[in-house]
């Protein structure tokens, strides 16, 4: 450095342009050192920190955008899954019912079922019922019958119906001539032997109608009360059954009109 004199007083000072110079060099010098290792260490900090920030910014909307889209995505995933409930539920609703309307259904043909078994039961009893009465009637209306006429006539049912069948058989000559062919002889069964004085009566009814037969008798006990006549292909019956049958539909008849009017069937 060098001295300078002092100046006195009055007197004029000079400027030095080499200091100045100086002084700006170093100004400018440690501009530059305090911008090299001061202010770009600062600006390099606030810029990472800039950076940071504006990283975390970022990662914080990704983050609130991802958190939206989860919310999102759950609240689809709730609706979907209350939508899935829902059908299943109405599935099963769906599902009781039709097992609950084939249990009904199952029920009323069980029933229906059991009711037309039971009615089956009843008539098949009433027709039992019937069968019985029928049987008992006609036993009752043939011994009552055998009474009467041996009561009355003195001669037994079988020779009154053989007495009886006699005219029955001129009244159905041709048929019986057409149907008997060349037969020559006829078979009188009935369940008793038929008294000579009733053979005879037949035999000659027979002969009168039919000359070219000859009658022959036999008795079958497995035979109803009466009288049969087999004359070649034809064959004339007359037996108590006949009125039995005949009081079984006049029974019948009346148990149906009974029913139907227990019934309220007009």
């Amino acid at each position: 450095m060098r001295w300078r004199k002092p100046r006195r007083a009055g007197e004029i000072m000079s400027i030095d342009w080499i200091t100045v110079a100086a002084q700006i060099a170093n100004f400018l010098v440690l501009v530059w050192l305090l911008k090299r290792f001061l202010y770009r260490p600062i600006l390099d900090g606030i810029d990472a920190r800039e950076a940071e920030i504006t990283e975390r910014m970022t990662a914080a909307t990704r983050a609130k955008d991802e958190a939206v889209a989860a919310e999102a995505a759950y609240q689809a995933k709730r609706a979907a899954l209350a939508s899935e409930q829902a059908q299943i539920a109405e599935a099963a609703r769906h599902k009781a019912q039709q097992e609950r309307d084939a249990l009904l259904a199952e029920a009323h043909d069980r029933i229906d079922r059991e009711r037309a078994a039971w009615q089956a039961h009843q008539d098949a009893e009433a027709q039992l019922f019937a069968t019985k009465l029928q049987r008992a009637g006609g036993h009752a209306l043939l011994e009552m019958t055998r009474k009467a006429v041996r009561d009355l006539a003195e001669t037994s049912l079988e020779a009154q119906m053989a007495a009886h069948m006699g005219t029955k058989l001129a009244a159905m000559k041709d048929d019986l001539t057409h149907a008997a062919g060349e037969a020559h002889e006829a078979i009188i069964t009935s369940h008793m032997s038929l008294p000579e004085a009733a053979q005879d009566a037949f035999r000659t009814e027979l002969a009168q109608n039919f000359p070219q037969v000859a009658p022959r008798f036999e008795t079958d006990l497995a035979q109803a009360p009466g009288v049969a006549v087999q004359l070649g292909g034809a064959q004339v019956v007359w037996t108590v059954d006949s009125y039995i049958e005949g009081l079984g539909a006049a029974l019948n008849e009346h148990l149906s009109r009974s029913h139907d009017t227990r019934l309220g069937v007009a």
